[in-house]
């Protein structure tokens, strides 16, 4: 089964929670605090494994979570650091985020590497609590806490030429003449249910040629198996469309080129601009006084925009004019510049926010205090722990908190929410 566009979740790992402890021994009294601080969750990072040339595998996995951070231990120990997750993709995958539908990255290069998202940060341990006010912090930091995002991975090949035309034109003969592919080929439409790709080669050239699945009528608004499929053709550099000159199945050469070029201008306009070699298949069909090829010929040079688009007679099956083919399409792939990644949208999962603070009034007698500031000290504090409420009292004073709670009308008794946090103001 070929599958070139799914959706997962992904979740970078939890931070460990620091440590509570003190230097407990013989003959050191006051031994002070020393609890140490939680590991770092682990990051996920995608990484493009060349082996790979579908997305099957995530058609059965749709869950991916790197490894918390460990708690901090005793001694200042920190915990250990989660494990990072890697991710293998195929060459050619576009990562967007399934909210807002922009690319996060194009793993495009064979060696491409991308930390999609960062593990939480460890929580700080009971010793950077201390000070000479407060020498025995009974309270720690807890681990930042990460968030699970849905994504959308969608392959994109990437050839330097796409093979288009209607199904059973030829397309996988003449992908397995022109290259060590072998595609599987049969006298029936839509033999062809994924992209097969081939390496071309010509004394020290090389390319990638990709044979994408017939296209019908309709194939740009979902029609077939075409819309599916013509996504990978977006990146190739050269098309040549291959053309049934024979007619042999009761339909007209020059209909055929007309409705596919429709379709690519329909899927994109970008597409049908792409240079274009034809090659009129299935000649040796053709009887001897034939003047389809003539024809074909003249209709073309009518066509705006392929007037001197190179045509060249070929029959895949017998292998005859392909040679000819392959020199004009290595001569023309020399001409054309060299694609490249579709570039990314300014777009971060991990915008950290540590310093907004923002307070409203939600009721009568109920007030929010939210903000990335304020979720970073409400990570600090333990309210069932005097010392730790004390720390959080005055950091929402030095912060300017209680006096825009007061402006907004506050008053003894309220209550005040700060995350999981709740508690009712005394004056």
């Amino acid at each position: 089964m070929f599958v070139d566009k799914v959706s997962i979740y992904v979740k970078a790992g939890n931070g460990g929670d620091g440590a509570v402890s003190f230097r407990r021994e013989k003959y050191v009294p006051n031994g002070g605090p020393n609890g140490g601080d939680g590991g770092k969750g682990g990051d996920v990072i995608l990484k493009v494994k060349d082996s790979l040339n579908t997305l099957l595998d995530f058609r059965f996995k749709k869950h991916f979570r790197a490894q918390d951070g460990q708690k901090g231990d005793i001694k200042n120990m920190s915990g250990k650091s989660g494990e990072d997750l890697i991710i293998y993709v195929p060459r050619g995958t576009i990562v967007r985020d399934a909210e807002s539908g922009k690319v996060i990255v194009d793993m495009y290069d064979a060696d491409a590497e991308f930390t999609l998202l960062r593990g939480g940060y460890g929580g700080k341990g009971n010793q950077h609590f201390a000070s000479s006010r407060r020498q025995t912090p009974r309270f720690s930091q807890s681990g930042q806490k990460t968030q699970e995002y849905t994504i959308i991975l969608e392959l994109k090949t990437i050839a330097d030429v796409g093979l288009v035309g209607f199904p059973n034109v030829g397309k996988s003969t003449l992908l397995g003449a022109i290259t060590q592919a072998k595609p599987k080929i049969a006298n029936y439409h839509f033999t062809t249910l994924s992209p097969n790709l081939g390496v071309l080669k010509q004394y020290d050239k090389t390319c990638v040629v990709a044979d994408i699945p017939g296209l019908i009528e309709g194939a740009s608004q979902g029609v077939g198996l075409g819309h599916q499929f013509l996504r990978h053709i977006e990146r190739t550099r050269l098309i040549v469309h291959v053309v049934d000159i024979s007619g042999c199945e009761g339909r007209d050469p020059q209909d055929d080129f007309l409705a596919i070029n429709k379709e690519l201008n329909e899927f994109s306009p970008v597409l049908v601009k792409l240079p274009q070699i034809i090659a009129l298949n299935k000649a040796d069909l053709l009887p001897e006084n034939s003047t389809a090829v003539a024809d074909f010929t003249e209709f073309l040079h009518k066509q705006n925009g392929f007037e001197s688009a190179p045509v060249f007679v070929i029959s895949a099956n017998q292998r005859k004019g392909v040679n000819e083919l392959v020199t004009a399409i290595f001569e023309k792939l020399d001409t054309l510049p060299k694609p490249e990644p579709i570039k990314a949208d300014a777009f971060d999962f991990d915008t950290r926010d540590t310093t907004s603070i923002d307070v409203k009034k939600l009721d009568d007698g109920i007030f929010e205090v939210s903000g990335g500031r304020m979720i970073e000290l409400a990570r600090k504090v333990n309210i069932d722990e005097p010392d730790s409420l004390a720390y959080f009292q005055k950091r929402l004073r030095d912060d300017g908190v209680i006096a825009k709670l007061l402006e907004l009308g506050m008053q003894d008794g309220d209550t005040v929410i700060l995350g999981d946090i709740e508690f009712e103001y005394t004056e």
